[in-house]
């Protein structure tokens, strides 16, 4: 297959921006570093070997052929995904596409954790992918894991496979402990690995045909230095939109899930210097999303809702969004490759750890208070309903809401997207935490300063031990959304914090308060 774009939005190839553009694509195969700036250019340096990942990932492959014989010889037909952010987001898309059965955790939530965890992992096999081995939520996932293995009398060595960068602390640690460790590209930034060792160690042990995947990407990748080029189309067509916010629908398509994958890809890419774009990632093409925005579809029928429908095979989806993104922060003249925001909310999480662990641990009084929820604003509102019209009488370009439950348990809250989305006439986004913090939690910090935070936390069902830690996941868990909800409102954003007493009978509440 090849990429086929259509839509209103897909004629812009005689602007002055896609010649522009174009002219870039032969710099960026080249690799220049100067593409996006002065100030990008010393970590651009070092991320630009994504480019050449459909080619050179290919000497991966008799690695991996040995890993799923391993795998296969050890009856490990479970795969566990421990990761987050880029570690994480492009193998779950693979295993939704390829109908695979994966488990990913991208949580610190206990009851998410515990629900993923099998009575007998002997069947198992435990991936941790980290690019810099320090994520603190990988590194819980991982000394979990560990413990388990133990308990149960199983070797950690015969059931987990590390994927890191070469020298990081997770590699070296996991050679000394003789665990099995693959090496990915370490020039390579993590929501560009999907065709790294991040995305492909998960995918051959589902039993994928990775081969496939990056010849995908080589045949596409040869066209985007071409007069018609899709990567410098899209790209054109999403800067000169000059809509903020960008909405995606891959239902019904043959990559489900690829929205979450871009999200992460084109909000923590763009999202700083006070510009970017701001994916919504939608239920379906015809949910609400309100507000201005660009509409882009990922299947064939979804033309009748988007301005752009951009079908292609998911080797070719991948490496395509990746050329997209590079060539629309050259427009931007944003860093496509730092983070800064995603740092700054793990510091953030690291002080109020150490803050507790010294015993002062500050007690919050809500605005309004229920048998079910609490809530934290600035409000004296009486009610749930008065609560949510107070905070979205606030003025706001977007809403974010982010929340802090189990994604595979707490599912209906999801609902509460297109319900904000269609009561406030604004584009709306929805986030699981923390595996947002990977992803729009740049844009939030880093991008237009203009949206308004709903964050949704909870009390635990039951709580779960971190091996070796003096805090347990719930804690880091609240840490992470304390944290980073210090960070908006250092920034003076409208925020509003609904703490969930008891999950279920809060989420129904919420929801009922919203239609």
């Amino acid at each position: 297959m090849t990429i086929q774009i259509s839509g209103s939005r897909a004629e812009n190839s005689h602007s002055a921006l896609y010649k522009e553009l174009l002219d870039s694509t032969s710099r960026l195969v080249a690799k220049d570093p100067t593409l996006w700036g002065h100030d990008a250019e010393a970590e651009a340096v070092i991320r630009l070997n994504w480019i050449d990942l459909p080619l050179s990932s290919m000497a991966l492959l008799p690695e991996l052929n040995e890993l799923v014989s391993w795998a296969k010889e050890s009856a490990l037909t479970n795969v566990i995904l421990c990761g987050m952010g880029g570690s994480s987001l492009a193998p779950e898309v693979i295993a939704k596409s390829y109908k695979k059965a994966l488990t990913v955790l991208d949580t610190t939530d206990p009851d998410q954790i515990r629900a993923a965890i099998p009575a007998s992992l002997r069947n198992t096999v435990i991936v941790v992918g980290s690019k810099s081995g320090s994520t603190v939520e990988t590194a819980s996932q991982k000394a979990l894991f560990e413990k388990l293995l133990a308990d149960q009398g199983l070797a950690a060595s015969a059931h987990i496979v590390i994927v890191t960068d070469p020298l990081s602390p997770l590699d070296q640690s996991s050679r000394s402990q003789g665990l099995r460790t693959i090496n990915a590209e370490p020039h390579v930034g993590g929501r560009y690995s999907a065709l790294s060792a991040f995305g492909l160690v998960p995918a051959a042990l589902m039993g994928v045909d990775v081969a496939s995947l990056l010849n995908d990407a080589q045949v596409a990748a040869k066209t985007f230095t071409e007069p018609n080029s899709p990567a410098v189309l899209l790209a054109t067509a999403l800067f000169e939109a000059g809509e903020q916010n960008i909405a995606f629908c891959d239902t019904g398509s043959q990559t489900p899930g690829l929205s979450d994958w871009i999200e992460q890809l084109v909000a923590e890419s763009t999202g700083k210097n006070e510009r970017g774009r701001l994916p919504i990632v939608l239920e379906a093409a015809d949910s609400p999303v309100s507000g201005p925005h660009l509409l882009i579809g990922l299947a064939a029928d979804h033309s009748h809702h988007a301005d752009l429908v951009v079908t292609a095979t998911l080797g070719e989806q991948f490496i395509l969004w990746e050329w997209v993104t590079a060539l629309l922060s050259i427009a931007l003249r944003v860093d496509p490759f730092n983070q800064p925001n995603v740092t700054e909310a793990k510091e953030r999480t690291n002080a109020i750890l150490a803050q507790w662990a010294n015993g002062d641990k500050d007690e919050l009084t809500p605005s309004y208070e229920d048998e079910n929820l609490a809530i934290y604003s600035g409000s004296k509102a009486s009610s749930l309903i008065d609560q949510f019209d107070a905070i979205l009488a606030n003025p706001s370009h977007y809403i974010a809401i982010m929340a802090y439950l189990a994604r595979g348990i707490d599912d209906e809250i999801a609902q509460s997207r297109s319900l904000i989305a269609k009561k406030s006439g604004r584009g709306t986004t929805f986030g699981w935490g923390p595996r947002f913090l990977h992803s729009t939690g740049q844009f939030h910090k880093g991008g237009q300063q203009n949206g308004l935070f709903i964050q949704i936390t909870g009390e635990n069902r039951s709580d779960l031990e971190i091996p070796g830690r003096e805090f347990t996941f719930h804690t880091l868990l609240m840490a992470q959304a304390l944290g980073d909800g210090q960070a908006l409102a250092d920034r003076n954003f409208p925020l509003m914090r609904i703490h969930l007493k008891n999950r279920e009978a809060g989420i129904a509440a919420i929801i009922a308060a919203l239609q």
